[in-house]
C-alpha cells in the first residue's frame, strides 16, 4: 500500500520542493556558452546548502554530485564534467534536494542561444512538446486517476509529434527516500496501475527523444544517451496528488 503523506510531512516536502525550485533557477540562469557543466553544479550545491538543503544524490551509492547534466543527445544521469556549454546546445539540470529527511526532484532543459535559425527552431518546438507533456501529465495527478493516466497523457502529446517516449526509465514515487513506489511511466493506458490518492508525492517525468526511444550507457558509467544521437529531452516536477488538481513543489518559474 502506497501511503500519503501526513500534513507535517507535506510540511518538509514544501520547503524541500522550495529549495530545489531555488537551485534549479540558480542553475537555468548560469547556462550559458563558456561555463562548465562542473561550474554549475559547484553553483548548485552551494544553493542547496545556503538554503539549508542536503543532496539528495549523496544517498545514491557511488554519486559525488549535487546535479546530474546532460548534453544534445545525452538522456539522463550525466556526471558533471569540464565540458562547457557552446551556442545551440540543449542542456538539461536534473537535481534533488533533502530537507529534514524529505526529498524533492526536479529537471529541466534548455536551449542555449545561438546556433543556424532553422536548427533553432527545431529545438525550440522539441522542448516545446516536452513541456507541454509534463503539463498534461501533472493535469491527470488527482485523487480517483491512476498511473496510467499520467503515463497515457505524457505519451499521447509526445508521439502525435513523432517524437518518442524513452521506456527504459520512468518517474517514480518521492519523499521519506528519493525514489519510491510506484513507477511513473511517461506511457501507458488511461485507467490502469496504482490507484491515485490525495496526498501522493510524484516525481512526474517525461523523459523522450527525437529520434529513437533505445539508450546506451556510456563509459563512465553512468550517462545514458540515445542509441542514434537523436536529442533528448528531460522535465520533471515534483507534485502532491491532489483531491481536484495537483500541486507542484518544484516549480522554478515562480520562485
Amino acid at each position: 500500500m502506497i501511503e500519503p503523506k501526513t500534513d507535517k510531512e507535506l510540511e518538509h516536502m514544501r520547503e524541500s520542493g522550495k529549495i530545489s525550485a531555488l537551485a534549479l533557477n540558480a542553475a537555468l540562469e548560469a547556462i550559458k556558452p563558456g561555463i562548465s557543466a562542473k561550474d554549475i553544479d559547484k553553483l548548485v550545491e552551494e544553493e542547496i546548502y545556503r538554503k539549508g538543503g542536503d543532496l539528495s544524490y549523496k544517498t545514491v551509492p557511488g554519486y559525488k554530485w549535487a546535479t546530474c547534466i546532460t548534453f544534445n543527445e545525452q538522456v539522463v544521469h550525466g556526471i558533471p564534467t569540464d565540458r562547457k556549454v557552446k551556442e545551440g546546445d540543449l542542456v538539461s539540470v536534473d537535481l534533488a534536494v533533502s530537507y529534514k529527511g524529505w526529498h524533492t526532484d526536479c529537471a529541466w532543459s534548455v536551449l542555449v542561444d545561438g546556433g543556424k535559425i532553422e536548427d533553432r527552431r527545431r529545438k525550440i518546438e522539441f522542448l516545446r512538446i516536452g513541456k507541454e507533456a509534463l503539463r498534461l501529465g501533472i493535469k491527470e495527478a488527482k485523487s480517483g486517476n491512476t498511473v496510467g493516466d499520467i503515463g497515457a497523457a505524457i505519451q499521447k502529446k509526445v508521439e502525435v509529434e513523432e517524437y518518442h517516449v524513452v521506456r527504459a526509465l520512468v518517474g517514480h514515487g518521492v519523499g521519506k527516500a528519493l525514489h519510491e513506489e510506484p513507477e511513473i511511466p511517461g506511457y501507458g493506458v488511461s485507467g490502469t496501475g496504482s490507484l491515485l490518492i490525495e496526498g501522493m508525492t510524484l516525481a512526474i517525468e517525461v523523459i523522450y527523444a527525437e529520434g529513437t526511444p533505445d539508450v546506451i550507457l556510456e563509459k563512465d558509467g553512468w550517462t545514458y544517451s540515445t542509441e542514434d544521437g537523436s536529442l533528448s529531452g528531460l522535465f520533471e516536477m515534483t507534485v502532491v496528488v491532489g483531491k481536484k488538481e495537483a500541486k507542484i513543489l518544484t516549480d522554478w518559474r515562480k520562485v
